[in-house]
């Protein structure tokens, strides 16, 4: 969830916006807690620019400014009980400090630290630039290993200047945490504790005299502190526990209101339209369930389930399908338009590229060859003759189903009668263009698909507005894919081995994280590894493609290779969503630990959709990567590759820029607050289904339209 007022706040007025709700517009009500952050104590017209550099505009904001650890000295030791071979965390107050240098021109900087109970030399060798930071009369906060150097010495492995000479930020030690706070240029976060703290009980009065947004009986129930004293765990803690119970209430405030937003957004979709209850005729879905080759598995009969009592009901359907690849989500889905087709509607199939439309278009064209329902492709390859006739198609209601890309939602495309909406690989659309797709019927159902699975944890923070549904089962007799991890010197053995398999019949992918070299980033480039490639293998058929090639060109090199006119296709991960091409057996992907397991699993996904043996070949380099990649490489089950990559990388680096709104955090742990952010998913949709426009709850309202304005304008509720 965004912070309060986020780093681009500095250049707005604090003065709250005129928001409309519904058929009512109102202004929110201005809280002393919004005032400028200028007429806090210590802080003036001069220093304020300095706190407006880290998004600080009010002193609200600056309740909100988080430390990003604490420095516990709570479980000190007395530095008259250090022995040599212990491994101890110290405070006491700088009594000399200087650069020793030595016989061999090494320079190290040493302090001599006191305490009640007496005095330790601290040596850091080769860092004499401390000399600038520990000053005589500090008070530090040291931990690391005591040695024996002419008597007792201690090298710090990390330490924190509490505070400087003169300063007593309370007791000298034990039982005491500090907190670190996020600081800028020209302000530490000494002298930002010091302003927290300085200002602190005041703020925390007013706190106090406001009442607080989040309803009492949802804070009872989630079992959260009242919001002072959170605040107050959070920057003045007693103890690593006390400071846990402040975030954790902070958390749940941050998952709610991003809850609350979702949940709005849910209500104007599916409440305040009037949905089609689509009735079970079974005409069309009965006989093509008797023709499929195969039996569906049981994730495919509950995802059937959940999505069939959705569109029988009234409301309108906005469900996610999740899915990894090839469980089954085509098949999922076509069952959905078939039933929107028997009850004498149009659907439509959304997908991000043309040659992925006109792959699925064949698809279901095969898939209903016996059955009659008419299939359409709309695309921007079509000419202005056949744009006429397939755009009179849909408009007539001629076209049952429309297979499409971005066109579908350009202006003169007119649907006759479109009751449901299909959004295939999900994660190429952004919230703005979601919400501008499920627009595009006025009342019928949208089902959006994603083929990158992503923890329960992310899909409820990105889709809280969607209902899910999960297929976390493949179907029987798929091959399992092959997964070897080659170092950079085993290159040509793998080259060797993708050269054999070219000569057995089959297609390989090489994979580089970069389109040009760069001189600094040390990566093998795939524009400049194509030209070495053709000359290792000048007998092969060779195609590059990239991201920055004209969209006609990179599809006409995926057509050339998804009709066996290439051997080698050689990539970046343009091809991460990209066509089927079962005769592809071999993935080849270079500085495979400078991709997120999440994308490796998707690059590794183009390959095994045959019936030969497939591989994956991971060629990295340095040790540092290989326990990560082992995770890859043990498994091909696309949630737990994508709980890992969550556990290892972050929220933020999972997705990167491929993924938009993904919000930032201060006080939430998507990986640990899984609870608080479902109780928080539970609370906001029972209070937005009683009170959709928050009439009741007017400090939610004003809450959500003052520090969370961003995103609502996002999520169009605002």
């Amino acid at each position: 969830m965004q912070s309060p007022r986020g780093r681009g706040a500095a250049m707005r007025s604090i003065n709250p916006p005129v928001v409309s709700y519904g058929s009512s517009t109102y202004q929110p009500a201005i809280s002393s807690l919004d005032r400028p952050v200028q007429f806090l104590k210590g802080v003036g017209p001069g220093r304020a620019p300095l706190l407006q550099k880290l998004g600080l505009l009010t002193a609200r904001d600056v309740l909100y400014h988080a430390p990003h650890r604490y420095e516990d000295a709570s479980t000190i030791t007395h530095i008259g009980a250090l022995a040599t071979g212990m491994d101890a965390t110290i405070i006491g107050r700088v009594v000399s400090a200087g650069v020793l240098p030595t016989r061999k021109g090494l320079r190290i900087f040493q302090a001599v630290i006191r305490d009640d109970t007496g005095m330790i030399e601290c040596a850091w060798p080769g860092q004499p630039y401390l000399e600038r930071v520990i000053h005589k009369g500090d008070l530090l906060l040291l931990s690391g290993p005591v040695k024996f150097f002419h008597g007792r010495q201690m090298q710090p492995r990390e330490f924190t200047v509490v505070a400087g000479e003169g300063e007593t930020p309370g007791d000298d030690g034990a039982g005491f945490i500090f907190p670190v706070y996020p600081a800028t240029e020209g302000l530490t976060y000494r002298q930002l504790r010091k302003l927290i703290h300085d200002n602190l009980d005041e703020l925390l009065r007013r706190v106090r005299e406001e009442e607080d947004a989040i309803p009492a009986d949802v804070l009872k129930r989630i079992e959260v502190e009242p919001l002072w004293k959170a605040l107050d765990h959070v920057h003045r803690p007693t103890s690593l526990a006390e400071a846990e119970q402040g975030r954790r209430r902070l958390a749940f405030e941050e998952l709610f209101y991003l809850q609350l937003l979702h949940a709005r957004t849910r209500h104007r979709t599916v409440a305040e339209r009037a949905g089609i209850a689509f009735q079970r005729k079974d005409f069309l879905v009965k006989p093509f369930h008797r023709q499929l080759p195969f039996t569906l598995t049981n994730a495919q009969k509950k995802v059937l389930k959940e999505i069939g009592e959705d569109m029988a009901s009234p409301k309108r359907m906005n469900r996610l399908l999740q899915g990894d690849v090839g469980s089954g989500k085509t098949v999922v889905a076509l069952f959905a338009m078939l039933r929107a087709v028997e009850n004498g509607y149009q659907a439509a199939l959304m997908v991000p590229t043309e040659i992925l439309a006109e792959q699925h278009a064949r698809t279901l064209q095969r898939l209903l060859a016996d059955l009659p329902v008419s299939i359409t492709l709309l695309t921007g390859r079509l000419g202005t003759k056949q744009w006429k006739e397939v755009s009179y198609r849909i408009a007539s209601g001629d076209a049952d189903i429309v297979v499409g890309t971005h066109a579908l939602i350009q202006e003169g495309v007119q649907f006759h009668n479109l009751g449901l909406v299909v959004v295939d690989e999900q994660h190429r659309f952004g919230v703005k263009q979601r919400l501008t797709i499920q627009d595009m019927s006025q009342n019928g159902d949208t089902l959006v698909m994603s083929a990158t699975p992503i923890p329960r944890s992310l899909a409820l923070t990105l889709y809280g507005d969607l209902d899910i549904s999960v297929l976390d089962e493949r179907p029987p007799g798929r091959r399992p894919i092959k997964t070897a991890l080659r170092m950079e010197s085993s290159r040509p053995r793998v080259f060797k081995f993708v050269e054999e398999e070219v000569r057995k019949g089959r297609q390989a992918y090489i994979v580089y994280p970069l389109v040009e070299e760069s001189e600094k980033v040390d990566l093998k480039a795939a524009a400049a590894e194509f030209e070495q490639l053709q000359g290792l293998f000048p007998h092969l058929r060779m195609a590059l493609i990239h991201g920055q090639m004209p969209g006609e060109e990179k599809d006409r090199t995926m057509r050339a290779f998804g009709a066996g006119e290439v051997d080698v296709l050689v990539s970046t991960t343009v091809i991460e969503v990209g066509i089927d091409v079962p005769n592809a057996t071999v993935m080849v992907i270079e500085h495979a630990e400078r991709f997120g397991l999440s994308q490796l699993h998707q690059l590794r996904g183009r390959v095994g959709r045959g019936s030969e043996d497939s591989f994956c070949i991971l060629i990295f380099g340095g040790q540092g990567s290989l326990e990560r990649l082992k995770v890859f490489a043990s498994t091909e089950d696309g949630f737990a590759i994508a709980e890992a990559d969550l556990r290892l990388r972050g929220a933020g680096d999972l997705f990167g820029a491929r993924q938009s709104g993904l919000p930032a955090f201060r006080f939430a742990d998507l990986e640990k607050d899984l609870n608080l952010l479902s109780a928080a998913r539970g609370e906001a949709r029972a209070i937005v289904e009683r009170d959709p426009e928050l009439a009741n709850h007017p400090q939610l309202r004003d809450a959500l339209s003052t520090r969370y304005e961003e995103r609502a304008r996002m999520f169009r509720v605002g």
